[in-house]
Order: structure tokens, then C-alpha cells, then sequence
């Protein structure tokens, strides 16, 4: 990443008088941290590409309209596109039927939630990855970008209890992901 607040404000201020080089520096400095959020979100590698590529777009052209609030508030802003831009592709064209309505939600109890401990990183984003597109989104939205159920119904134009089930689904599958993944390892030992 772009070491220190000097370079990176200096960076801006090169991109916004349209240096293509501190435009590429800028993605080769980001591209890998951003496309790791959208994946967390979008399962196809060329869709996750696509949405990459439209990201920087926007953040390129409304570049200017970015409030420099101090280190980290750049990679912050970035992030909140590639989200948004995520969400509007599954929007657009992820089936959303698994999101079921209010009336057939059963009652919802809290939950431990599922065990990570001891699993690589790559194996828990895989295991994220798998879940259907609602569950995925829903869980991504509260867990990393942690947004109430409140939130996470306005973005995605749902009902809160559809967002606690998602949830609540997300967890369960994961737990069993889990639970799997720990017996497959153990009997390679």
C-alpha cells in the first residue's frame, strides 16, 4: 500500500491533474486489497473483473469529490465504490428468490457464531464464497462491513427479518462448512 499521508495526498493531487502514472499507481496499490472485497461478494472471476473495472472508473471520475480525511480514508472510500458497485451487479444480475418473505420466516434464535479457529483465511473465504448470493451478501454486509439489519434491508430493498434469516442461514451453512472441513483434515492426519 501507499506509504504515508504525504504520498498519498500527493498522489491525488497528481491523478486529479490527470497523470496516467499515479492513476496506475494508485490500481496496482489497490487493485488486490479491492478485488479481495469484491470476491467476498461476487463468485465469478471475470464478473469480479468487470465490477473491478467499473469500480475504478467511478473512483477515477468522481476523484475529485473525495474528502481526504486522513490515512486510511482513501483505501476507505475505495472500498465503499467497489461495495456499492458489488451489490448493484448482484442486484442486476444474481437471482435473489432465496430471500425468502416475511410471513414464512420461522422464528429466529441467537446463535453461536461459527468457529474459524485454527482454518486458513483462504479455506474461511471459500467457504463464504460458497454460500447462496442472499445469504453471501447478507453475511459480508453485517460481518465485515458491519451494517444492523436495519441497513442491510434499505440496501438491498428487504424486509429486516428477511436480513436476520439470511443471516441466521449463513451462519448454520457455515457451521457446517465447517464442521466438515475439520473432519476432512482430521482424517488426513
Amino acid at each position: 500500500m501507499i506509504q504515508g499521508e504525504d504520498k498519498e495526498q500527493d498522489l491525488l493531487q497528481q491523478i486529479l491533474r490527470g497523470d496516467i502514472i499515479a492513476m496506475k499507481e494508485l490500481y496496482n496499490n489497490y487493485s488486490g486489497y479491492l478485488t479481495a472485497v469484491c470476491s467476498r461478494y461476487i463468485t465469478n472471476r471475470d464478473d469480479v473483473r468487470d465490477v473491478l473495472q467499473e469500480s475504478f472508473i467511478k473512483i477515477f471520475s468522481s476523484i475529485g469529490k473525495f474528502e481526504y480525511r486522513g490515512d486510511g480514508s482513501l483505501k476507505a472510500w475505495m472500498s465503499r465504490i467497489i461495495i456499492n458497485e458489488s451489490l448493484k451487479y448482484l442486484r442486476e444480475n444474481e437471482k435473489w428468490d432465496i430471500i425468502i418473505p416475511t410471513d414464512e420466516l420461522p422464528e429466529i434464535v441467537e446463535e453461536d457464531e461459527p468457529d474459524f479457529d485454527n482454518i486458513p483465511t483462504s479455506a474461511i473465504m471459500n467457504m463464504i464464497r460458497s454460500l447462496p448470493a442472499g445469504y453471501r451478501t447478507v453475511f459480508n454486509l453485517y460481518i465485515f462491513e458491519r451494517k444492523s439489519h436495519k441497513e442491510i434491508a434499505a440496501i438491498l430493498n428487504i424486509a429486516e427479518n428477511s436480513s436476520a434469516s439470511q443471516l441466521h442461514r449463513a451462519k448454520i451453512t457455515l457451521a457446517k462448512e465447517i464442521e466438515k472441513y475439520r473432519k476432512i483434515k482430521k482424517m488426513e492426519l
